[in-house]
């Protein structure tokens, strides 16, 4: 019987393509500096498409083995666990073989390590909520959104609201335009691209009145930056209507 793989194992698999220049450029680009909000995180130098590479040979990873990578200091040990949570959560939601107590101790798994602050940089995030809690709560209450949404963590703010592209992909904005009411508050940078991103994908996925009906109610509350995001794909003359508002 072949032995389960377990977290050294990918630790392994990642450091072969470790590269100290570029884990110099990571740490700079993910504001890593004491203060930002990435502060003392630590790169290996590995790209993301090689990390999706490396979890792609790991998704029979342990659950267990799984948590010890998302308990790691080591920024793509994290990023490679939640590939790999995400693809167990994709092999458990397929309709012949769908596994709801599998699903379930994904998410929660997912959720227990949101809480613990170890998704706690932009990637990681945006890589993850959509894919397992979002995918999750298609067919659910979404309670669990605005709990975190109530949060002060910037980090269970944005795993909220990036939850809500699942809902934005099926079709549904009721969820992303309320939650997005409730953050219009938080000016903090990763939370308004948040927020702005999901009203621009409300806008191109589902429907442009939902959008600009939001933008007529509270644009003249919005940040810029939130604003300028939503408004992206609007003509000239509705983006410069909106953006005057303020």
């Amino acid at each position: 019987m072949t032995e389960a793989p377990t977290a050294d194992d990918v630790r392994a698999a990642l450091a072969e393509h470790a590269d100290p220049a570029d884990a110099r450029h990571l740490q700079r680009f993910f504001k890593t500096g004491p203060g930002e909000y990435g502060d003392g995180d630590v790169f290996l130098g590995v790209r993301v498409p090689v990390s999706r590479r490396v979890a792609k040979g790991f998704t029979a990873l342990p659950l267990d083995q799984v948590d010890e990578l998302l308990d790691s200091p080591v920024h793509e040990e994290r990023l490679v666990a939640l590939f790999v949570l995400g693809a167990k959560f994709a092999l458990a939601s397929k309709p012949r073989t769908r596994d709801d107590k599998a699903r379930e101790e994904i998410v929660d798994r997912y959720l227990a390590s949101v809480c613990r602050g170890r998704v706690n940089n932009w990637d990681l995030v945006d890589s993850s909520a959509e894919y397992i809690l979002g995918a999750w709560l298609l067919d659910k209450d979404r309670t669990l959104l605005f709990e975190l949404a109530h949060q002060d963590s910037l980090w269970e703010r944005r795993v909220a609201l990036l939850s809500t592209f699942a809902f934005i992909r099926a079709g549904d904005a009721s969820t992303t335009l309320t939650l997005a009411e409730e953050l219009l508050d938080d000016h903090r940078d990763l939370i308004q691209k948040a927020l702005g991103w999901m009203l621009r994908e409300v806008g191109k996925k589902v429907d442009p009145a939902l959008l600009t009906g939001f933008l007529d109610a509270n644009a003249r509350e919005m940040g810029r930056t939130a604003l300028g995001y939503a408004t992206e794909h609007l003509d000239k003359e509705q983006r410069a209507a909106y953006r005057a508002m303020r």
